[in-house]
């Protein structure tokens, strides 16, 4: 089978985000060459969404039968691939599809959630046991009653036909999300999508399939303290944020636990994570040879020992220590937060702790680099820190030494605290710490994604190389900037990286993706404060296309550079920092 044995298909109401996106849908896959049919269907008077959702069976039935030999896939309007890779345009499996929710295998089953295929984008082939389960499912949806809508209806052919079906499972790799990590040698994911509000709003109102999974008493409380804290006061919600943050209710709430880990591996990587921070290199090593003689690490448990070697790195270098806060996720690291403990350790003689932004903290701490502003408690000593947007008030009671912006420092005074006037995000300096000569460049740019973006679908032009962001051992940072300074120029969407290229005077262009813009948490402040505290020219980041050959790069790119006032300013900031620890 080949693209050419398959068509895709869906509808659309002619309302203006439907149609508009069936217009964006319909190019794309002329472009790709693949056969589609996109109907306008109209709401009736008296119908609703979920009305319209259930005639997607008896549309996709009549496609099927027009192409008895096509492979029939559904795609939901708003959603996009930007290729349809050869393992499923050539699959010989019945139906084809992502799990419920974008589920991985590790989580498979009825156990786990109440219906079994994503209806966003699924594929029926051509056997008769195959269409057999499309005609099932008109068949009940034209003489069924109930208000259900289109996935009810598969999901009922589907345990119906199961026994007599092959089915291919679509990897969760293969999805655009909005916080990704690509794992090595992973393909190119093909597969993004929309969402109207439509589902959120008709949740409740609709028949749902059972299921023996229910939510944790845990995911109860954040939903419902979510949903209080979105009708208080802006005040009244940052006090409570505090508190919050401060006694560890935040961390209670939001611990992650990775979907699908047997939780025993999860325990014993906890336990290496935890000595590492705590600077035990020799337990540390221990769990992790252990740990490699009964499993073989997946990605994810190999970036979790990268990260453990980097908390060895700062936190075991010294019996004396300084706790520091800063952001250590998504594993291995991301550069521009794994920034903080190589500037602070660069002037210390001291080991580096880590302080979980969301844990609470009886000792006193150094909150650094990043947009942390809102977990900044009355003992924290602050050092260039920032916020991301400016609905967050910042503790007025810390100890500041300075802020980013000001920006932040507004934020500060807004909940009644001093002004801070000096100002300069640490990561200015790194220059002065790794000193690096710029001699004769490569001729060519270098390609640097924020790591939420590490799974759009970018084409390259061939004279640009990309570099990950994915790093938090000092070695590697190193490495990284190094190579960036070979390069004529850098393009990026990650702030820290635009920052350390004006430390060392390295062209670069700040960028975001259209479609993507909201990927990066906050409202974009970040960037003008960062600047302003620089005292450097603004940069906000520019909305590019995905397709970065079609782009005249050089007009995205600024020659700026810190002044060397600036860098002694700021590393006399982190040494005020310090002398709180080291008196």
């Amino acid at each position: 089978m080949s693209s050419r044995d398959v068509i895709i298909c869906s509808f659309y109401t002619p309302d203006d985000y439907y149609s508009n996106h069936a217009k964006e849908l319909g190019s794309k896959l002329t472009e790709l060459g693949i056969a589609h049919e996109l109907l306008q269907v109209e709401k009736r008077p008296g119908e609703d969404w979920a009305d319209v959702t259930r005639k997607k069976i008896g549309f996709i039935r009549e496609v099927c039968l027009r192409h008895p030999e096509k492979m029939v896939f559904w795609i939901d309007v708003d959603c996009r691939i930007s290729h349809l890779p050869d393992y499923i345009s050539n699959t010989t499996a019945d139906l084809i599809g992502f799990q419920r929710s974008f589920g991985s295998p590790l989580q498979i089953g009825y156990a786990q959630r109440t219906r079994f295929w994503e209806p966003s984008f699924w594929g029926l082939g051509t056997s008769p046991q195959a269409r057999k389960l499309i005609e099932d499912a008109y068949a009940l949806e034209q003489k069924a009653t109930l208000k259900a809508t289109d996935d009810y209806f598969l999901e009922e052919a589907w345990r119906a036909n199961a026994r007599n079906l092959t089915f291919q499972m679509i990897p969760t790799t293969e999805i655009l999300r909005e916080r990704a990590v690509l794992e090595t040698g992973q393909r190119t994911p093909f597969f993004s999508f929309g969402s109207s509000g439509n589902v959120a709003e008709f949740k409740n109102k609709v028949v749902q399939h059972g299921s023996k999974k229910t939510q944790s008493t845990r995911g109860k409380l954040l939903a419902k303290a979510k949903q209080v804290e979105s009708l208080l006061p802006r005040n009244l919600r940052n006090t409570l944020r505090r508190i919050s943050d401060t006694v560890g209710m935040t961390s209670a709430l939001t611990k992650d636990n990775a979907k699908g880990l047997d939780p025993v591996r999860g325990r014993h990587l906890g336990k290496i994570i935890y000595e590492a921070k705590h600077g035990n290199r020799a337990l540390t090593e221990e769990l992790k040879s252990d740990f490699t003689t009964k499993y073989i690490p997946s990605y994810l448990e190999a970036t979790t020992f990268e990260a453990a070697d980097a908390f060895l790195e700062y936190a075991g270098r010294a019996e004396k220590k300084i706790p520091l806060m800063w952001w250590v996720y998504p594993f291995p690291g991301n550069f521009g937060d794994w920034l903080s403990p190589l500037v602070v350790s660069h002037y210390s003689s001291s080991g580096i702790i880590h302080q979980a932004p969301t844990d609470p903290s009886l000792r006193k701490h150094i909150v650094g680099l990043g947009s942390i502003g809102r977990f900044i408690r009355g003992n924290s000593v602050v050092l260039g820190t920032g916020i991301a947007s400016d609905d967050l008030n910042l503790h007025p009671r810390a100890d500041y030494i300075s802020l980013r912006g000001p920006h932040s420092a507004k934020a500060l005074q807004a909940a009644g605290g001093k002004l801070i006037d000096a100002h300069g995000d640490p990561g200015l300096i790194m220059s002065e710490i790794l000193p690096v000569e710029r001699g004769k460049t490569n001729g060519k740019t270098a390609f640097v994604r924020h790591f939420s973006h590490s799974s759009i679908p970018v084409q390259l032009p061939a004279h640009v190389d990309e570099i990950s962001v994915m790093m938090s051992r000092q070695k590697d940072i190193e490495v990284f900037i190094k190579t960036l300074a070979q390069y004529d120029k850098v393009i990026t969407s990650a702030m820290h990286v635009m920052i350390v290229c004006q430390s060392y005077g390295i062209p670069c262009g700040l960028v975001t993706f259209k479609g993507f813009e909201d990927s990066v948490h906050g409202t974009g402040i970040k960037y003008e404060d960062y600047a302003l505290g620089a005292g450097v020219e603004v940069m906000n980041p520019q909305p590019i296309d995905l397709d970065l050959r079609k782009i005249q790069l050089d007009n995205l790119v600024r020659d700026i550079k810190v002044s060397a006032e600036k860098k002694q300013q700021v590393i006399g900031h982190v040494r005020q920092a310090i002398a709180r620890f080291e008196k």
